[in-house]
């Protein structure tokens, strides 16, 4: 039953991220006819952010070494943002040469997981992402700017919020559009999620162009969520299945299954325009192609035959 409550946005944009954060995470690698139609079922039960892939090097992340194959086949999904992840101009010009339009960099707010991650400074990531950014704006192209350990680090422990807000500014000054808070180990708590989204705002930084990327560690995820949407943030990321983790960050588990965060936003009467049926049963889908069965405690109640 829905009970809306009136202190929320009346609708949320969910940012998928399964086919992307999720895939690169699994041991072994997913044939890319599978992840082509695990994308449409995506479109058709009503996402309309689909992020697709990653112009990483394969060497990197070689679970999503087939982008160039893979991104072609979907160019006849209409009505359908498919965001990719560049690292770096090469990976912007791979993107490019494919027709992407949107594009995403992604930056770390400790210097540990700067170092492990881009093999960086955080100062030097940010150099490194300044002409992919300006170079895809020129070509009219939406940036998102993800940033990774916003709330803690598995080398260096609580990540000051002060710290948090000035990495988060220096991204947003090198252009992009919206900026995604990542809880990538999952210990954030709601008063800590209000106090970074306070301070952000505090320091000029719009809700409208911040969104929410938490995992489930400590089953926070959706109590983290609903602090952010009653700050009044409307982008919300998470993965169809609970699918992924951070291969660089080994304490990182699952993402916010994107069929949580639909059960709890349609009984508060906050549109997604998903949905939860068709959604469920391509995550049933892709769990019988993995061979083991959804974290997703949605999927899980709503897929359980007697």
């Amino acid at each position: 039953m829905a009970v809306p409550d009136p202190g929320l946005p009346p609708r949320v944009r969910i940012h998928e991220v399964g086919a992307r954060d999720g895939l690169q995470n699994e041991k072994g690698t997913v044939p890319t006819e599978v992840k082509a139609e695990f994308i449409r079922r995506l479109a058709d039960a009503g996402l309309t952010t689909v992020e697709a892939t990653s112009f990483v090097h394969p060497k990197w992340v070689p679970q999503l070494a087939d982008a160039e194959q893979l991104f072609p086949q979907l160019a006849d999904l209409d009505g359908v943002a498919l965001p990719v992840l560049v690292p770096n101009e090469r990976g912007l010009d791979r993107a490019r040469e494919l027709g992407a339009t949107r594009i995403a960099v992604f930056g770390s707010a400790t210097e540990t997981f700067a170092q492990r991650n881009l093999n960086r400074t955080v100062a030097d990531s940010l150099a490194m992402f300044e002409p992919v950014v300006s170079r895809a704006k020129a070509d009219g192209m939406h940036v998102r700017g993800y940033l990774s350990m916003c709330f803690g680090d598995p080398w260096e422990g609580a990540v000051p919020v002060p710290q948090v807000v000035r990495v988060a500014k220096a991204l947003l000054d090198l252009g992009c559009d919206e900026l995604s808070l990542g809880d990538t180990i999952g210990v954030a708590t709601p008063g800590h999620v209000r106090a970074l989204l306070g301070e952000l705002n505090a320091a000029g930084v719009g809700t409208e162009r911040i969104g929410v990327h938490f995992h489930d560690t400590y089953g926070q995820a959706l109590s983290n969520t609903l602090a952010a949407l009653q700050h009044g943030v409307t982008t919300v990321d998470s993965s169809a299945g609970g699918l992924g983790g951070c291969p660089y960050a080994k304490s990182a588990t699952g993402n916010l299954a994107t069929e949580d965060l639909v059960w709890m936003l349609d009984g508060l009467g906050v549109e997604t325009g998903v949905d939860l049926a068709k959604l469920t049963a391509t995550s049933v889908w892709m769990a019988d192609r993995l061979g083991r069965p959804s974290p997703s405690r949605t999927v899980r109640a709503l897929s359980h035959k007697e």
